[in-house]
């Protein structure tokens, strides 16, 4: 692992040195492309360069010529990201900087994501009490995606340690229609449609996917139908208004984990008992949402979002089959006024408030031999969650080149549980807390900025996580833990960004990013026995430097490159071992590693355009993850690998009558790596073995072929 590591800097190397040399008179077509390039993940529209945050935007060319189904794919080459697909399919373990280590695990984590906050076209996936689901995400339809890996808590709320926008909106003036057809191995099989058109003043687009695999490994086999479609106008000049619907069924089964043993030895086999009890999830997920921006005055704007998400959810989990019927809604209003204070000093005025809630009703049952839901009814109850923030910003940006952003945020979070079977154990608990925020970043030349950031965070613990721990019949006592509190973190960080103009000798530019940061974390919150029950650590320390590069157009090459070495350390944690059968014994695992987080990690993606008598594109993805541990006593560890991906693309051939060809041939896990996909932290102990390991998909081949009109 050390040397592919060590590969990656060298790769990465030439590029940050060439960048001594700054460029104030960069005029090249590329250069001035990517300065320009503005961000909206940070609540306004600002450019790359300026927002004193680190953010990393992936564009049409890296979202082309994947799979599509999961957002893993197109991760791995920014830093501070860690992205683990588990089993291929929709349910993706997400990490920024720490934010979300403990999600994606057993129990009601399958499936879902803690600690980063996720929106759809501005809209949350984020459900109130931090979770995101990711059935309604399908990168098929997005345009872009923004990545901020700044603790964004002051902008966002709770579970914001980093937030992702997938934009799906692509306004046209013409109309066009594209059909493409995927197989690959293990019985995959996928189709997209998508079509678009005029309609009036505005514009209407519409994606399809259709997706079913087979799966690798044995009892995980999936399907997903997903229509994304949205209509965009412009009813007055000074008004956008966008209308979104999205529908999503979803089906995926879990193979759970294995022994180090099994996974070395049968590695496709599922986990026993998931597949006796045919663990799974069935999804049916719809959303619509309405966005509108108002402008005002030449200087002052309104902009309003509201959203309604029904949800019908299915699991078969631990011996239970689970009903539940929730609805989430909410909307936001934010207001924003420029003013010029000077002769060289313009401000920029932000005030705003979020609110979101979701409610419904959860049934148990017993569960049948054959998977099914069985007649007994177990329990019966409901878990409302409630979000209400408000927040405030003002930026100060001098001479066009130093910039300042002051800002707070105040939060509300309101769990609300009444069981309708054992009504006296009802329970309602709320956290509180005010966020604030400075940042500052200052341009050296129009292509070259440092910034620096303090923020604060917060997290409440998600629905599952206030489930007192099943022992001793403590469920009957309390609906929510009452030792839980809220993760509270503070982020220090100082960062640098550069485009580079090498335009004269390559027709190309590079452009490169660095952040070193630390973040205090307070109460973190730790998942036991694969999320049965959960653990408060008194303090954390999460450190790292993260370095990220893009080339376009170098030589020919077009390249996209991440390398992130992170120290994630337990400073205050005692566990009371009683959930181990040792009453009144205690384990201090203060000096640790944190479980379940590596401390080195990299991922690279370059391309070149190839002249063999056809339009063709070669692409390889590297990636590479150091040994992590999975459990706090640092006694279970998954070993470090590197994976190499392979693909050739066809660009779009004329065919006639404006109709295109293109497609693709991709070769994932070229080398047949054996390695560990992802872990559950803190696992199973059965018979003094744990069962963590998830194995990764070993080398597999996917054909994709597109015809297109109008694009």
């Amino acid at each position: 692992m050390r040397s592919g590591i060590c590969c990656a800097v060298l790769f990465v190397a030439p590029f940050t040195a060439a960048a001594q040399a700054p460029t104030p008179d960069s005029t090249s077509d590329s250069v001035q492309r990517i300065q320009s390039v503005t961000i909206t993940a940070t609540r306004q529209k600002e450019t790359l360069l300026i927002a004193p945050l680190a953010v990393t935007v992936i564009g049409k060319r890296e979202l082309e010529n994947r799979r599509g189904y999961s957002l893993d794919e197109v991760l791995h080459a920014v830093p501070g990201v860690f992205a683990q697909s588990r089993y291929g399919t929709s349910d993706v373990r997400l990490v920024i900087r720490g934010f979300g280590a403990r999600g994606a695990g057993d129990r009601s984590n399958a499936g879902t994501s803690r600690g980063v906050r996720v929106l759809l076209d501005g809209i949350p996936e984020t459900e109130p009490d931090g979770r995101t689901s990711f059935d309604l995400v399908d990168l098929a339809a997005a345009r872009r995606v923004e990545v901020v890996r700044s603790n964004a808590s002051a902008l966002y709320g709770n579970a914001a340690g980093g937030v992702l926008d997938i934009i799906t909106v692509d306004p046209t003036d013409r109309q066009f229609a594209g059909a493409s057809q995927m197989g690959g191995s293990f019985g995959l099989l996928r189709t997209v449609l998508e079509a678009g058109t005029k309609v009036g003043d505005g514009s209407l687009s519409a994606t399809f996917t259709n997706t079913t695999q087979d799966g690798w490994r044995a009892h995980s086999n999936a399907r997903r139908s997903l229509i994304n479609s949205a209509y965009v106008a412009n009813p007055a000049p000074t008004t956008t208004a966008r209308l979104f619907l999205t529908l999503s069924n979803d089906l995926f089964h879990i193979p759970g984990p294995l022994t180090q043993v099994e996974a070395e030895t049968t590695p496709r086999a599922a986990n026993a008992a998931y597949a006796a009890r045919d663990e799974r999830r069935y999804n049916r997920v719809g959303r619509i949402g309405l966005t509108v921006d108002q402008g005002l005055t030449d200087n002052t704007s309104l902009s309003a979002m509201l959203f309604f998400n029904p949800k019908v959810l299915q699991r078969s989990e631990r011996g239970t089959f689970r009903d539940f019927n929730r609805y989430h809604l909410g909307g936001n209003v934010v207001f924003r006024a420029e003013s010029q204070l000077g002769d060289r000093i313009r401000g920029l005025t932000i005030v705003g408030a979020d609110a979101a809630h979701q409610d419904g009703t959860i049934l148990f049952y017993s569960l049948t031999p054959a998977g099914t839901r069985g007649d007994t009814l177990r329990d019966n109850k409901a878990e409302g969650a409630t979000n209400t923030g408000l927040f405030a910003q003002q930026s100060f940006l001098v001479a066009d080149r130093v910039n300042l952003e002051l800002g707070a945020r105040y939060d509300d979070i309101r769990y609300d549980y009444r069981n309708f079977i054992t009504p006296k154990i009802n329970a309602a608990k709320s956290f509180r807390r005010l966020t604030p925020k400075i940042g500052a970043s200052f341009l050296t030349t129009p292509t070259h900025s440092f910034y620096a950031n303090l923020g604060g965070g917060i997290e409440a613990p998600a629905g599952n996580e206030t489930d007192p721990a099943g022992t001793f019949g403590q469920d009957t006592v309390f609906a929510i833990n009452p030792l839980l509190d809220a993760i509270r973190s503070t982020t220090y960080e100082i960062g640098t960004k550069h485009l580079i103009d090498v335009s004269r000798a390559y027709l190309g530019s590079v452009s490169y990013d660095a952040a070193l940061y630390r973040t205090e974390v307070r109460n973190e919150i730790i998942p036991y026995r694969g999320g049965r029950f959960y653990f408060t650590a008194g303090k954390v320390r999460r450190e790292g430097v993260e370095l990220g590069t893009a080339v376009e157009g170098v030589a020919g090459f077009n390249l996209r490159g991440s390398v992130t070495w992170s120290r994630n350390r337990y400073l205050e944690y005692v566990v009371d071992s009683v959930h181990y059968g040792v009453p009144g014994a205690t384990a201090n695992y203060a000096g640790n590693d944190v479980a379940g987080l590596p401390d080195k990690f990299y991922g690279v993606s370059i391309g070149h355009d190839l002249s063999l008598g056809l339009p063709l594109t070669a692409r390889l993805d590297a990636r590479g993850v150091g040994d992590y541990f999975v459990d706090d006593a640092n006694t279970v560890s998954v070993p470090g690998y590197q994976t190499l991906d392979l693909t050739l693309a066809l660009r779009p051939v004329e065919m006639g009558s404006a109709a295109r060809l293109s497609g693709f041939v991709a070769v994932s896990n070229l080398l047949d790596r054996r390695f560990i996909g992802s872990a559950f932290t803190n696992p199973d102990i059965v018979n003094g073995v744990a069962v963590a390991y998830e194995p990764g998909t070993p080398r597999s081949l996917i054909v994709s072929v597109s015809l297109s009109r109008g694009k």
